[in-house]
Formats: C-alpha cells, sequence, structure tokens
C-alpha cells in the first residue's frame, strides 16, 4: 500500500484536457510542406493543470475553460506558415499560462501524415509556470473572469 502512495501526485490538481484537435496548419521545413494550398494535418493535445482546485467550483470563473484554447487552437488555420511545430507548442504553453489558475501545461503537436513508414512525427513540453519566465510574460494578460484567485492565495 506504501508504493501506491508514494506514486500519488504530492498535491491535488485538476486537469482540463483536449484530445486530438485537429487542425489543417501552415507548418514545417521540409518542401512539400511549403505549399500554402497544402495544409499540414496537425493533431493537438493540451492538458492545463491547476493545483488544489476548488472542491465544489460555483461556476466557470473557478475552472479552467477549454474553450478558449480550443477556439486558440483552431485559429491556427489562418496564421502564417510557421517552420517550426516547437514554435507552436510553445506559443499555445504561453497561452496556456494566461490564465492565472493553470500551473502547468502539456503540449502535444502531431503530423499525423509526414512520413509513410510512421503514423506521425512531433513534438511535446510540459512547463510549469515558475520555469523559463512564463509567469512574467503571462502576469499582464489576465482576462476579466479570473481575477478573484490572486487574492485567495494572498498575493
Amino acid at each position: 500500500m506504501s508504493d501506491l502512495r508514494d506514486r500519488l501526485p504530492p498535491d491535488d490538481y485538476i486537469c482540463a484536457r483536449l484530445r486530438r484537435i485537429e487542425v489543417e496548419v501552415q507548418v514545417g521545413l521540409h518542401p512539400w510542406e511549403l505549399h500554402p494550398e497544402k495544409p499540414t494535418r496537425l493533431w493537438v493535445e493540451v492538458e492545463l493543470y491547476a493545483l488544489n482546485p476548488p472542491r465544489r467550483p460555483a461556476g466557470l470563473y473557478e475552472v479552467i475553460d477549454y474553450d478558449r484554447v480550443r477556439n486558440y487552437v483552431r485559429a491556427w488555420e489562418r496564421k502564417a506558415h510557421t517552420p517550426l511545430l516547437e514554435t507552436l507548442a510553445e506559443e499555445l504553453v504561453e497561452f496556456g499560462f494566461e490564465d492565472e489558475r493553470v500551473d502547468a501545461v502539456r503540449v502535444s503537436l502531431l503530423k499525423p501524415d509526414i512520413f509513410n513508414e510512421t503514423h506521425g512525427a512531433g513534438v511535446e513540453l510540459f512547463r510549469r509556470r515558475h520555469t523559463r519566465g512564463v509567469e512574467t510574460a503571462a502576469a499582464g494578460k489576465k482576462p476579466a473572469a479570473q481575477k478573484g484567485r490572486s487574492a485567495k492565495k494572498g498575493k
């Protein structure tokens, strides 16, 4: 039993998750990826983690709104060509941290049709808010519906 307890996360958390958002984007470095008339199909997965969530949320202002993340990813279809998947992944992580309740973000981007001999190729990023100055970058972008949390934490 203690072995199981050792594997449990140290803190309570909630994870808002989006699985396999399919989007057609202008991304890549291969010659066949540089034609705007033939966008690359991309599968996107996002997990937004909040530590110590409320036990019984009273409304949308107390939970992570994954609709806004879905809409952000869908808007990539209108985005100019991006050479690297890593750029899109980092931008998505930064967008996730615009919600001050988000303590960590996992992003996975996969090109399912890139090579004939694979099921896909892509990248995955996991970032905690305290790393790489992300908290500073996101601090100035607090949506109005999310202003109540900082008072609860004593900030």
